[in-house]
């Protein structure tokens, strides 16, 4: 039997990454997505292993030097997350599929460094994005303005990864995303 594959998926803030991987893991049962870990403090009710990985700063050097991580980024917070290599082979001994949810920067490392990783853009056009961000209510118009231009540079980075799903229908794109995940699991149980 062939490696199971890592499913990567990227692209933009206000994309949607994180509504289509909750479609896609409610779909497709084998899959699960990797606990980040992060050097943020737990808040209340958070658990270590469920929603993060909580590290203090030297747990997180020392795991860097050691060459535990995948990838990993720090925020204008100071806070760092990242991805730990051990989280695709736990996800992997209890037989299931791992999905990494990343960072632009972050994804194309791991497809790099990752033999059998599957990368995938989620995109949306720029006035959705916009739209999107807007509605969140969550940061300062410069903040917005910041995160839009980010965006269409991220968005012309869409051709570095092996597929890009349109985020323009949420049931389409889930249905998109879905195909090519359950296409790549296909590969992946093929023998040869």
């Amino acid at each position: 039997m062939a490696s199971r594959p890592v499913l990567v998926i990227t692209g933009p803030s206000g994309a949607g990454k994180g509504t289509l991987i909750r479609t896609l893991v409610a779909r497709l049962p084998v899959l699960e997505v990797a606990v980040s870990a992060t050097t943020r403090p737990r808040r209340p009710g958070e658990e270590n292993g469920r929603e993060y990985w909580f590290l203090d700063d030297a747990e997180f050097d020392r795991r860097i030097e050691s060459g535990a991580f995948l990838e990993y980024v720090p925020y204008v917070s100071g806070k760092r997350y990242g991805t730990l290599a051990s989280e695709i082979d736990r996800i992997a001994d209890e037989g299931r599929v791992c999905v990494l949810e990343l960072e632009l920067e972050g994804a194309l490392a791991v497809q790099d460094h990752v033999p059998g990783s599957v990368t995938i853009f989620i995109s949306a056009d720029v006035a959705e994005l916009e739209r999107r961000l807007r509605e969140r209510a969550t940061e300062s118009t410069g903040e917005i303005g910041q995160r839009i231009e980010l965006a269409r540079w991220q968005l012309e980075q869409a051709h570095r990864f092996r597929y890009m799903v349109q985020n323009d229908n949420v049931a389409r794109a889930g249905a998109v995303l879905a195909a090519v995940v359950e296409t790549e699991l296909s590969l992946a149980r093929s023998p040869g």
